[in-house]
Parts: C-alpha cells; sequence; structure tokens
C-alpha cells in the first residue's frame, strides 16, 4: 500500500495514520496525542485515555492545523554533556618507606623530581625516583628476571651507563652497571639494588605534601610522603550510567574559572568505589575520567580549581533536525513529521537518527531543508 509506513518500522513517504478499510461509526472522537521520551532514547505515543496510539489524521485543512510549526533545519548535532571537574595534578600517590631508619632529608611540597634524582634520604642515603609501571617489590641481583628488572636497565640506560642489553634479565653485565652507579651515588658498590633503593613511578613526579620530618624514625610500611604527576589535568567524576560520554581518546573542552576554554583530551578511564556517609549508607560506583589540558599556560597558578567539562559523545554533521516535540507516532510503527503546505498538512514517514539537546536527526524521502512540519503539542 504506497503512502503508508511499513509494517517493520520503516516509515514511506506520505505515511498516514489510518486505513479507509473499515466503516466509520458516527464522528471520531479528538484524541490528545503525546510523544513521551523512554529509555534509550525511544518514545511512544500516549492518547488522552492514557492507551497507546499509534495514529495520526489524515491530511487536514487549515482549521484544524496543529497549534504550533517549526522549520526543518540542516546543522551540526552534538550528544554533550557538563561536568564539574577539579584543575590539579591527578591521582595522589604515597611513598611509603620500605627500608628501617632515620629520615634525613626530604624534599619541599610542590618541588619537581626527575629520573635518578632523590626522592628522600633514609640514614643519609638516598631513595632514588626511577620511571617504570611496575613497582619495586623485591632485590634486583644477578639470575632475576622480570619487568621491573627492565625498568631498571633502561632507566640505567637513559642515565649514561652501558655496557649491558636493555631487556628483562639482570646479568653480570647489568651488575657492573649498577656498581658503577652506587659508586656515583655514594652507595656501598654490592651490584645488587636492594628493596626499598628505588622508587618507580610512570614519569617525573610532583611532591603533593610530606608525611613525616627530618629527624624521624621509619619503617618498613611506613608513610613518607605523597606525589603526583608534574602536568596539570582534570578530574571528573561521573555517574555509571554516563561513562559512554568518557571514552579513553575523547576530545573535550574545559571551561576555566577565568570563562577561557581550552581544549582536553580524557587520558584515562577508571572505576572508583566511594564509602557511603552514612554508617548504614551503601558504598557508591563512580567513574572517574583524567582530563589533559592542551594548554597548560592558560591553567598557569590554578593549582586546585573547579572547572566544567563538556563532553561529547556523538556529532552528526550537515544533518536535517526538528524538534523532538515535532514526531508523531504513526499507527503502522516508526515516527512520521506533519509537513504544513498551503494552508493543508500531510503526513511523512522519517528515520530517526541522534537525539541530543531538545532535537532530533531526521531523514526521509521528500523531507528537505526549510519545510514547515507541526508541533502537535
Amino acid at each position: 500500500m504506497s503512502g503508508m509506513a511499513t509494517l517493520d518500522g520503516k516509515a514511506e513517504p506520505d505515511a498516514t495514520p489510518s486505513r479507509p478499510r473499515r466503516r466509520r461509526r458516527g464522528r471520531a472522537a479528538a484524541v490528545l496525542l503525546v510523544v513521551v521520551a523512554v529509555a534509550g532514547g525511544g518514545f511512544v505515543a500516549v492518547n488522552s485515555a492514557g492507551l497507546l496510539e499509534g495514529g495520526a489524521a489524515p491530511t487536514r485543512s487549515a482549521a484544524v492545523l496543529p497549534p504550533a510549526t517549526t522549520t526543518v533545519t540542516r546543522q551540526t548535532l552534538n550528544d554533550t554533556m557538563d561536568a564539574d571537574g577539579e584543575l590539579g595534578y591527578g591521582p595522589v600517590t604515597t611513598a611509603v618507606s620500605r627500608k628501617p631508619g632515620t629520615i634525613t632529608w626530604l624534599p619541599d611540597s610542590g618541588a619537581q623530581i626527575t629520573r635518578g634524582r632523590s626522592l628522600y634520604r633514609v640514614d643519609n642515603q638516598p631513595v632514588m625516583l626511577m620511571y617504570g609501571t611496575t613497582p619495586a617489590y623485591r632485590d634486583l641481583k644477578v639470575g632475576v628476571e622480570g619487568k621491573d628488572v627492565e625498568s631498571l636497565e633502561r632507566n640505567l640506560s637513559k642515565l649514561g651507563y652501558d655496557g649491558f642489553t636493555v631487556d628483562d634479565e639482570y646479568t653480570y653485565a647489568t651488575a657492573e652497571a649498577v656498581r658503577e652507579w652506587q659508586d656515583d651515588r655514594g652507595l656501598d658498590e654490592t651490584g645488587v639494588v636492594e628493596l626499598g633503593r628505588v622508587v618507580f613511578a610512570p614519569g617525573k613526579v610532583r611532591v603533593e605534601s610530606t608525611q613525616t620530618e627530618e629527624g624521624q624514625p621509619t619503617a618498613p610500611g611506613k608513610g613518607v610522603l605523597t606525589y603526583t604527576g608534574t602536568s596539570k589535568v582534570v578530574t571528573v567524576t561521573l555517574e555509571t550510567e554516563d561513562q559512554r560520554m568518557a571514552k579513553k581518546g575523547a576530545k573535550v573542552e574545559v571551561t576555566l574559572p577565568d570563562g577561557k576554554s581550552v581544549k582536553g583530551k580524557v587520558t584515562e578511564v577508571a572505576t572508583v568505589i566511594e564509602p557511603g556517609e552514612g554508617q548504614d549508607s551503601e558504598p557508591q560506583t563512580r567513574v572517574e575520567a583524567l582530563v589533559s589540558i592542551g594548554s597548560s599556560a592558560s591553567a598557569k597558578g590554578l593549582d586546585k580549581a573547579a572547572v566544567d567539562v563538556t563532553f561529547t559523545a556523538s556529532k552528526r554533521e550537515d544533518v536535517l533536525t526538528v524538534p523532538v516535540a515535532a514526531l508523531v507516532a504513526l499507527r503502522e510503527g516508526g515516527f512520521g513529521l506533519e509537513v504544513i503546505e498551503g494552508g493543508k498538512s500531510r503526513y511523512i514517514g522519517v528515520e530517526t537518527g541522534l537525539f541530543a539537546g531538545g532535537r532530533v536527526e531526521v531523514s526521509g524521502d521528500g523531507l528537505t531543508e526549510g519545510m514547515t512540519v507541526g508541533v502537535p503539542s
């Protein structure tokens, strides 16, 4: 049947909401049709009696035209969400002592420590920063293999020591380079890197705060200081249902306290468990996203500040759109628009795409930019 939507929900042009096969008895009662948004972006039509209604009126005259109209517009449609964020240096990590002794030196808060430099000193011997993602958890010596060995060798190579192959095997050649490094740092030349001599971090660090004082005793498991990365990042906490907005690598826009906007990118997404506020409160699952900002100069002097972050989950360029309220549910299935032309109206079936900002992407045969369509309510 031409002029009607197909049963599989893909509406055809000029779809009408009724099939004139059944003889009508008397005047049909007027029905209020409301398109209601439901979870997942779908819609149902509900009449004034509270029943599902799939139909719409046939072509009608100006006397019964819809109460309002709108125009089919061509534009770029963005599925966006704004969220509160905190500008800072990202997650805070605690450096824990692995050796007993006395703290003899600590850096100042805000100090930046790079590869091979002292993070702090115990018994006047340095505990040094090395770059790596595997935490130090054992003595490193000849015969040991693993990712921590590879990290150590890579750091020694970057610091100018050679004579060994950077791999995951701690060989005699590695021990010789370690002895040279120990001599340069005033340590006993054992060729063994004992647990607690180095701290592995992903890169250079910024000291957030100290948890002890010079002259105080320390012991394995006792916190010495906390540190962060050195780049400005924004931390955003989202509800789990909003996780689709924060994909790793996604581009965002960050609005700083002074109103300036800078580009950013999601660098890390993690699920975190937040404890309940009360004794009987259940812990809450949240999604934490880290956003790097393109222009750290714009955030200079803002160590901790509240910012606004705009996430864009989807983007559709150069598409036809109408307000969501302009959609009508067709009895045959799918959606349509009531096109107003020459004081009369007709219905055409449309395919819907992205829903965003109160508008919806639409397409269909005969649908063009600038058309006037009705808004049922």
